[in-house]
């Protein structure tokens, strides 16, 4: 095995241990991830690596992959599995709760986010919703918003905001989706930067400690929500100036999805010594 194939295994079991550790919480057994495995290798094989101007054939997947024609086949004809529908209501909740806090049509003078009656003149929740989430139904969001703490309504009638983002609840199919998403967009951005060999690289930093004391760390993680928050807020208000659905003001061509993601990380490594 080569250094190269002896780095990359050790990544790859790293990666998987994260997972599989989830995946064992939610019941998947390894025949059903087994299953999934194989189906991803065939469409990426199929997908990205074919020849120019060449048709991807089965024999050629099967060599890429070392899956037999016959279960190449097979995969091919499955249907998608698809979590986009879970997508874009977590993304229009989203985009909701970007616009009230970054519109000044839905801040008071003092900077503070104003609370909204469900319905009437400019500004109310009904057209914050129309503006930011288009045609999805006004009540549907706001019970979304309820449902996961996002906001309240007071006895008045009165929408106030209580999260500066939308989290889904922790047992939410949405969090799944959220691992699924997140996760890929971390991978693809170091497959980019492999791919890169140092010109045009996406930003990819972490700052890390290994001797730290178990005192420091509530103030760490006090400090990294506040900081997170901040820059993740700046950057949504410039990134919604520049989105055709939140700004159709904004000119340009082509249509890019992109943005930043900030994540906090600690183990105990007294607990790893002791095992």
């Amino acid at each position: 095995m080569s250094a190269q194939e002896r780095v990359l295994g050790a990544a790859v079991i790293r990666i998987l241990r994260s997972l599989i550790r989830i995946l064992l919480r939610y019941g998947m057994s390894y025949d059903g991830f087994a299953e999934l495995a194989k189906r991803v290798y065939v469409e990426v094989a199929q997908s990205d690596y074919s020849l120019p101007n060449r048709k991807q054939s089965i024999s050629r997947i099967s060599t890429l992959t070392g899956i037999y024609r016959r279960e190449v086949s097979r995969l091919l004809e499955l249907p998608e599995i698809d979590d986009s529908d879970l997508t874009s209501r977590r993304n229009r909740a989203a985009r909701v709760i970007g616009g009230w806090i970054q519109d000044g049509d839905y801040i008071d003078s003092s900077g503070s986010v104003r609370a909204l009656l469900l319905e009437g003149d400019k500004p109310s929740f009904t057209h914050l919703v129309r503006k930011y989430s288009g045609d999805i139904p006004v009540r549907a969001i706001l019970d979304e918003l309820i449902r996961v703490g996002a906001v309240d309504m007071d006895k008045d009638g009165k929408i106030r905001l209580l999260a500066k983002a939308y989290v889904p609840l922790k047992q939410d199919a949405d969090m799944l989706a959220i691992l699924g998403k997140d996760v890929s967009d971390f991978v693809e951005t170091i497959d980019h930067n492999l791919r890169a060999g140092g010109t045009d690289t996406r930003l990819q930093l972490k700052v890390e400690y290994d001797n730290l004391p178990a005192e420091a760390i509530p103030a760490l993680r006090a400090l990294a929500g506040e900081r997170g928050r901040d820059l993740l807020e700046e950057m949504n208000a410039w990134l919604a100036e520049k989105d055709r659905d939140s700004n159709p003001k904004s000119e340009g061509t082509g249509r890019v999805r992109a943005g930043i993601g900030v994540y906090y990380f600690e183990d105990d490594l007294n607990k790893e010594t002791e095992q």
